[in-house]
């Protein structure tokens, strides 16, 4: 990965000149696009009548963002400030402070993904699906602005103001907390020898918590897993290949398809332990990203049928390109397809047997199962959990 070392209108000459490489009308056609751009910032510079907030980063973090923005890829490729840069990498490393939930641009609205296990937003009710309308009483732009605005540090409170599936609107006032990310919990569910298997990310801790939990369910006795990937937003690329390589012992995880429609298959990795226990996948719309990469590697290689509502279609590979003041331009750079070609961008995955939740039902996760009994799990109202142990013999 290149790091572009420019500044200002510079930035947008590189980008725009580097596309057209090779071919003369192309840089023609840059040069008479630069051209319009240099005038309008000219007249900003000379005309606008309130010049103090003319700021040449914010002119030019705006040319930037709608450079990206008008690939139309909203909610994936994205431009990020320095300050968004410094989260990004906090969050992945499975620490960050807020309400506990991730976002993503969809249809014009920003929708939840899946909020966080244990988190604020979790236990205020908030669901994948919700459509987040304002934060602090103020409407949300995007998903950029939404998320910039919903984090903050623990201890202090926002107020969102949210829209379910049914339509219904409601205002929360949440406190953000710190938030330790444990990707994988597991329990044996009462009255049974199925485990229930949950990964609610994709960070770097995750396949050794993973590999941690598989021994632990072996020495245990269990003859099935429920892996739980509903409201798994995501995460890391190569962790999603290293869990899929947990469950399946050959063949491919995903194939990748390049800017010139190339496709490059990405094998399962070796030297891993791999688990031969029956299992099938929960799945609903909040499963994105890496969770849909799993979903479809482990169905594809006919090692686990799914069961739950159709996943949230994030089918790209998002690679981050620093820039030199600490900004970073985040592209999708390759499409995701299946190992049998199923393409997810924008569409998903439709589960083996469609199952929904009522709106006012969660799925049971093994932290809030622990404790309960086989009937208070049947009570639950949790249909695709309750389907899941049902499938086993």
């Amino acid at each position: 990965m290149k790091t572009l070392r420019m500044t200002g209108v510079v930035l947008i000459a590189i980008i725009i000149f580097g596309a057209g490489i090779g071919s003369g009308i192309f840089i023609d056609r840059a040069s008479s696009n630069l051209n319009l751009i240099n005038q309008a910032w000219n007249l900003i510079h000379q005309k606008y009548v309130d010049q103090s907030v003319v700021k040449p980063q914010n002119l030019t973090y705006g040319a930037i963002s709608g450079m990206v923005n008008s690939l139309g890829d909203t909610g994936h490729s994205v431009f990020l400030t320095p300050e968004q840069v410094k989260q990004e990498n906090i969050d992945l490393q499975g620490q960050l402070q807020g309400i506990g939930v991730t976002v993503q641009e969809k249809n014009g609205s920003v929708v939840v993904v899946a909020p966080l296990d244990g988190s604020p937003a979790q236990k205020a009710g908030i669901q994948s699906g919700d459509i987040i309308l304002q934060v602090d009483g103020k409407p949300v732009v995007d998903v950029i602005d939404a998320a910039t605005r919903i984090r903050g540090p623990a201890g202090t409170s926002v107020t969102v103001t949210i829209m379910d599936t049914s339509g219904t609107t409601k205002t929360l006032t949440l406190v953000r907390a710190k938030i330790n990310l444990v990707s994988v919990t597991w329990n044996i569910i009462p009255g049974t020898s199925i485990a229930h298997l949950r990964i609610s990310s994709f960070s770097s801790n995750t396949p050794a918590g993973l590999d941690t939990a598989l021994a632990a369910i072996k020495t245990q006795g269990a003859t099935g897993i429920i892996l739980d990937l509903r409201d798994n937003g995501g995460g890391l690329f190569n962790e999603s290949v290293d869990v899929a390589s947990r469950f399946i012992s050959s063949g491919n995880v995903i194939l990748e398809k390049d800017i010139n429609s190339k496709i490059t298959a990405v094998p399962v990795i070796s030297g891993v332990t791999v688990t031969n226990l029956p299992m099938v996948i929960l799945v609903n719309q909040g499963t994105a990203s890496a969770s849909e990469i799993v979903t479809g590697a482990l169905h594809d290689a006919g090692r686990a049928k799914s069961i739950g509502e159709t996943t949230f279609g994030t089918g790209t590979l998002l690679v981050q390109y620093p820039l030199s003041d600490g900004s970073a331009v985040v592209l999708a750079i390759q499409e995701w397809l299946t190992p049998n070609g199923q393409t997810i961008w924008h569409t998903g995955l439709t589960p083996d047997t469609v199952v929904s939740l009522p709106t006012n039902v969660a799925p049971l996760f093994p932290e809030a199962e622990k404790g309960l009994s086989l009937a208070q799990i049947q009570a639950s109202g949790d249909q695709q959990l309750l389907d899941a142990i049902g499938s086993f013999p």
